[in-house]
């Protein structure tokens, strides 16, 4: 019997010293938790705020919408440009008139927001750094 109650004693401290590393680790953890918990509330309150008054903003401070996020999304993969019928096949959104028209209207706003450039007609594209001057 004697066995048993060292056997259970020598686990009761093994769970102790787990639970106190625990609690030492919760402890470290607590700050920077709290920390990205108000900053994750700070962008909600912020975008919140800019949806809000997104219509009164001027253009170029304007939120965009999503579409013309999944529109960007495309051309960070490609460093050649692309023409609104191939941002249509991307997105898989079809590739009539309607279609490439509505999405060319969508490149348009970009470009006028200097967001996207169109360095020669229907060609789309990402800004390109300029080189650093010698």
């Amino acid at each position: 019997m004697q066995e048993f109650l060292e056997q259970i004693e020598i686990r009761e401290a093994a769970g102790r010293d787990l639970a106190n590393r625990l609690r030492t680790q919760i402890a470290e953890l607590t700050a920077p938790l709290a920390a990205a918990e108000q900053a994750l509330e700070r962008l909600k309150i912020t975008r919140e705020t800019l949806l809000e008054i997104g219509p009164d903003l001027p253009d170029g401070l304007a939120p965009l919408p999503s579409a013309c996020h999944q529109i960007l999304a495309h051309f960070e993969n490609t460093a050649d440009g692309m023409h609104a019928k191939d941002v249509c096949l991307a997105l898989d959104t079809g590739t009539e008139p309607r279609h490439i028209e509505g999405t060319r209207a969508k490149l348009k706003r970009l470009v006028s927001r200097g967001i996207l450039t169109e360095p020669e007609p229907g060609l789309f594209q990402l800004p390109q750094p300029t080189p650093p001057p010698d």
